[in-house]
């Protein structure tokens, strides 16, 4: 008969040590933390299996000074991985994770922070056709995605703002790219812009991300089509395309992605009571 508190008891400290890794993941702490995990489960396997009584009770001990010393060694990092546990689910998410990859979230903000501000820009996000080949064109970045460096690379008349960006794994791979122009006729009354977005979705299976300097219109072109979005609603449509090219929301477990669609009903209910 299955025992559903050991259940419960097993999920809950699961989602604890997934967590507590999660945020420790790329840090000094984290790969002591892990380091000490190896050890200490080969030395209590190794104990139990020969029956080293004494060995046991020594390594024990040992773990227990370890921690302390862990603690007292690493409590910077400590209180930063704490401060991350406790600002989750809360509306203030990071604007990147462990390995410096943006989120899509922060990503569809400094899209529309461009489009307020009416920069264009042209941003092609890499899925699983490379984009390696367009990027010879331009100029190697390796960046973290940030407004502030998004913006000075589309204000003129600063060298790189003629051309695209690309963005791979959540990161600014180069600038100054120059995409193939699409000669679909329903794009003669569009800028150079837009038919190099649709170009570009037409070679690749990209998602081209296009913004007007005229109007500040936010268009999305993938596989030779290209999607107009303006007025309250295209932020959601917006963050929809993006997350499909960010491969940081792709590998996004199941209980973050429930969570996230918990916490949106809860701040519509909280609109609709205002």
């Amino acid at each position: 008969m299955i025992n559903v508190s050991a259940i419960i008891q097993i999920a809950i400290l699961y989602a604890v040590i997934y967590s507590i890794l999660k945020a420790a993941k790329g840090s000094r702490f984290g790969q002591v933390l892990a380091g000490v995990g190896l050890v200490a489960a080969a030395m209590f396997l190794f104990t139990y299996v020969f029956h080293f009584d004494v060995l046991t009770a020594i390594v024990r001990a040992l773990l227990a000074y370890i921690a302390i010393a862990t603690v007292i060694i690493f409590q910077p990092e400590i209180r930063r991985i704490l401060s991350q546990l406790g600002t989750f689910g809360t509306s203030d998410r990071p604007k990147y994770s462990p390995t410096g990859a943006a989120e899509a979230e922060y990503v569809a903000d400094v899209v529309l922070a461009l489009a307020e501000r009416r920069i264009g820009a042209l941003i092609a996000f890499e899925r699983g056709i490379s984009l390696r080949g367009y990027e010879g064109t331009g100029v190697a970045t390796d960046a973290l995605f940030s407004r502030e460096l998004v913006e000075t690379i589309f204000t003129p008349p600063l060298p790189l703002h003629d051309g695209g960006i690309t963005v791979r794994d959540g990161r600014i791979a180069a600038a100054h790219c120059v995409f193939p122009v699409s000669n679909n006729p329903s794009l003669s009354g569009s800028g150079m812009r837009h038919r190099a977005a649709v170009g570009l979705s037409e070679d690749t299976d990209a998602i081209v991300v296009a913004v007007s300097e005229e109007s500040g219109a936010v268009s999305v072109a993938h596989n030779g089509r290209l999607m107009r979005y303006t007025g309250e609603g295209r932020r959601d449509s917006l963050l929809r395309w993006i997350s499909k090219g960010m491969p940081a929301e792709r590998r996004r477990g199941l209980f973050s992605r429930a969570f996230d669609r918990l916490r949106k009903k809860g701040k519509g209910k909280a609109a609709k009571r205002k």
